[in-house]
């Protein structure tokens, strides 16, 4: 079978997680619950495949439900006026067994271009006959470059929000027939 065409991503067996560190000595993780994304490609390694991406920022999750607040208040996020964050793929290009994804991020009102690790996890087929390919993408965005430049100090004077965000995401994109 052919790996051409469209593939869908399939939130059940996919999560997107980022790290961010907390007063500089400890990390807080966190997932976006709710998330959808595509892959057209005309080749049969996936390079050069237009690469779509979505995240509802109100799914926000980082198991405390003040900070997730925070997080969607216009300190942040401002989940009210920018519901989404979007990713669409400017380049997918082979890198050993592996790709080098490159596109343009939108957080609320800024697009910048960012550039991803997207290790290859292979092509299987499910219980269900749906063929389906695995990829971790990886990588690591500066959130003030972004317009998320809230800043905690606490009273010794110590940042309570680090800078840089790091992004693990792990998709499953099914094969649309």
């Amino acid at each position: 079978m052919s790996n051409q065409g469209k593939w869908v991503l399939d939130p059940m067996h996919s999560e997107v997680q980022f790290k961010v560190k907390h007063l500089v000595i400890s990390t807080v993780t966190g997932t976006f619950k709710i998330f959808e994304g595509s892959l057209e490609t005309t080749s049969e390694d996936f390079s050069g495949a237009n690469i779509e991406f979505s995240l509802d920022v109100n799914s926000i999750d980082t198991n405390q439900g003040d900070r997730d607040n925070h997080l969607k208040s216009a300190d942040f996020f401002n989940a009210e006026q920018y519901p989404a964050i979007k990713f669409k793929s400017t380049s997918f290009t082979k890198d050993g067994d592996d790709y080098k994804l490159d596109g343009h991020l939108t957080i609320k009102d800024v697009t910048k271009p960012v550039s991803l690790k997207a290790e290859f996890g292979g092509i299987a087929t499910d219980f269900y006959g749906n063929v389906k390919a695995g990829f971790e993408v990886t990588g690591k965005i500066n959130r003030k470059e972004f317009g998320l430049t809230w800043d905690g100090i606490t009273e010794a004077g110590s940042i309570v929000v680090g800078e840089d965000i790091k992004l693990a995401i792990n998709v499953q994109f099914a094969k649309q027939a």
